[in-house]
């Protein structure tokens, strides 16, 4: 039977296209590497690589190993953050789900001190393009906690982060750049920096614009978030974002929507978080900043 080692020097060695750095890479010798390469192809029935001149690569027999390999290697990875995930902090890996402009303006900071306090966990962050999709993915089982918009009903615990503030984002020059707070009615006629289909920021702007008395006409669609304000910056139209995504040092201007715009931000789990996911999510509640210092300054 092939062992775990096996599996992940066949790999290596392919992924690498050399024993040599194959061996560099593992810690081994390389006559210890080639010997377990055997056996693997002994247990297996035939070669699994070629050697080329200057180069390794599969045979038609390791071609259809190969994705096995992976595969089981995952799992073996899985099973060992799982029982660290139960014996304490020091490792393991943590899913965190949330949506763009979240990941964009809310967690970097926790992401940085999470590394800081905790190196040896990993943390695999899945964004998502719309709070209902964030919310499915959670309820699936395909992550261990989520940050975003504060989620109606759900069955695990909840922690609120805040109150996410939006604005309206137009170039430094433009003739409304001085209204603060400015109605939304009164862009009515232009036409604006849109999220492209299927982002939730999409259809917040589109809700505001409609409560305003108006459809947004659209100058650009942004397939990425964060283009957006620089996008209104640059005069194309203006923008409506959550404040936190803009970036420090933007020389655009940022004005208060009339009325407000805000949206509550939480950190949601499951039923019964283990304790690296709730040490997580303590985090998040401690340093989430929801409305930057910067923003605060560029708001007066």
């Amino acid at each position: 039977m092939a062992t775990l080692r096996q599996l992940e020097y066949l790999v290596t060695v392919i992924d690498t296209g050399s024993f040599t750095r194959a061996a560099e890479l593992l810690h081994v010798t390389q006559p210890a590497l080639s010997h377990q390469i055997r056996a693997l192809e002994r247990t297996m029935g035939g070669p699994l690589v070629e050697r080329l001149p200057r180069s390794i690569r599969p045979t038609p027999l390791g071609r259809a190993v190969l994705p096995h390999a992976r595969a089981t290697l995952a799992d073996a990875e899985r099973l060992r953050s799982a029982a660290c995930r139960t014996t304490g902090l020091d490792c393991g890996e943590l899913e965190v789900a949330t949506v763009y402009s979240i990941g964009l303006g809310v967690l970097p900071p926790v992401l940085r001190a999470w590394h800081r306090q905790h190196p040896g966990v990993r943390v695999r962050l899945r964004e998502f393009r719309h709070a209902d999709e964030l919310r499915a993915a959670m309820a699936a089982g395909q992550a261990d906690l989520a940050v975003g918009p504060l989620p109606e009903d759900w069955d695990g615990p909840v922690r609120e982060l805040g109150v996410e503030e939006f604005v309206v984002v137009l170039a430094a020059d433009d003739p409304r750049a001085a209204t603060d707070p400015l109605p939304l009615h009164a862009l009515a006629d232009r036409p604006w920096v849109h999220y492209a289909p299927g982002n939730g920021l999409g259809e917040i702007l589109d809700r505001a614009c409609a409560a305003a008395g108006f459809t947004p006409r659209s100058a650009v669609r942004a397939e990425q978030t964060a283009a957006v304000p620089l996008l209104a910056a640059a005069g194309l139209g203006p923008a409506l974002v959550p404040a936190n995504i803009v970036p420090p040092g933007f020389d655009g201007a940022v004005l208060r929507p009339d009325p407000p715009l805000r949206r509550p931000l939480a950190a949601w789990t499951r039923a019964r978080p283990d304790p690296l996911t709730t040490a997580f999510a303590d985090l998040v509640a401690e340093r989430a900043c929801v409305l930057p210092e910067h923003i605060r300054a560029l708001l007066g």
